[in-house]
């Protein structure tokens, strides 16, 4: 499912092997302090933005992402 206006976001499961993913994803920050992790996490989402690239697909990404952190805080 991508978003409206065909944004190309695809919001629905995308991911092969996601308890995998997440188990991954879990390792990658074991041991770092918080503020690593954090930093890691922002040094991840531009590398992936930069893969990404597409400027709409991002915006589209910023706007679902800050409603899900709405609706579910």
């Amino acid at each position: 499912m991508t978003g409206p206006a065909g944004n190309g976001l695809r919001l629905s499961p995308n991911i092969a092997d996601p308890d995998g993913f997440y188990a991954e994803l879990i390792a990658l920050h074991e041991g770092l302090t918080r503020e690593d992790s954090e930093a890691l996490n922002a040094r991840l989402v531009l590398v992936l933005a930069n893969h990404v690239g597409d400027r709409d697909v991002l915006h589209a990404a910023f706007a679902a992402a800050r409603t899900r952190e709405t609706a579910g805080g």
